[in-house]
């Protein structure tokens, strides 16, 4: 029996949840309830479709119900049940063009490169951390809109992964970020594991300049107040040091 879903509503209509397991730091999907259907961003583990399924119906809602999976990158944490629940019925699975054939399984995705504090934390992978192959009907680019919450505009974000994307909802003042930042100990920080790292930085920017009030991070706890400006200002706490510069570094003999 799966357990009760952990379901928190962070702005009108739009939950975020929790993914359990403990594989990863406090996981999160997120499903928008409209009038008729349901639109879910991310979808967690390969096992965690009943999960997902368990929170509609906590929510009144079924499983045939879900029109619209987006995936914000081709990772199995994220895009790991899509699979299972494009079969459900009438779902529509988004991605990326840049990501779409990944996610489909034709090509092999790009290698996160760790820093040295990553990789206290983390195996070096030696292939990427794909999700089981899944069909794509849209693929989408920055400023492409989708009918979410009355309109959620793309944000391609890349540096995370090559095509990872973010969904701005303006009606909401909400951002979803993926994993382009994330929250960590009461801090908002630079997402880990990432392709490129001053890529993330320049994604989490524009990220930051929808200014938006609510944050859903793809792992940590939501905020509620100045997002955009705390996503602006993200720490970098599994950085790489900066190069030391200046004179006061000389050895004199």
């Amino acid at each position: 029996m799966t357990a009760q879903p952990d379901l928190l509503e962070i702005a009108p209509s739009l939950y975020r949840l929790r993914i359990p397991d403990g594989e990863a730091h406090l996981l999160n999907s997120y499903l928008w309830l409209g009038p008729d259907s349901v639109a879910l961003f991310d979808t967690g583990w390969q096992h965690s479709a009943p999960v997902v399924e368990a929170a509609l119906h906590a929510l009144g809602r079924s499983r045939t119900d879900v029109r619209q999976v987006v995936l914000s990158h081709f990772h199995e944490d994220h895009a790991g049940a899509a699979a299972e629940i494009a079969t459900w019925g009438y779902a529509e699975i988004i991605a990326s063009a840049t990501e779409a054939p990944v996610v489909r399984g034709i090509d092999e995705g790009a290698l996160p490169r760790l820093t040295a504090a990553e990789e206290a934390i983390h195996q070096t992978p030696t292939e990427p951390p794909r999700a089981p192959a899944c069909r794509v009907d849209i693929e989408v680019d920055d400023g492409d809109v989708l009918q979410i919450a009355g309109e959620a505009r793309v944000l391609h974000l890349p540096g995370h992964t090559p095509g990872s994307i973010a969904l701005h909802l303006p009606r909401l003042d909400v951002v979803l970020t993926g994993d382009t930042v994330a929250e960590f100990n009461g801090q908002v920080v630079l997402g880990v594991f990432n392709v490129d790292r001053a890529e993330t930085r320049r994604s989490a920017l524009s990220i930051a300049s929808t200014g938006a009030q609510i944050a859903g991070f793809g792992h940590g706890e939501a905020i509620f107040a100045d997002a955009g400006t705390r996503i602006g200002h993200a720490e970098d706490p599994f950085g790489d040091p900066a190069p030391r510069t200046g004179t006061s570094s000389t050895i004199r003999s």
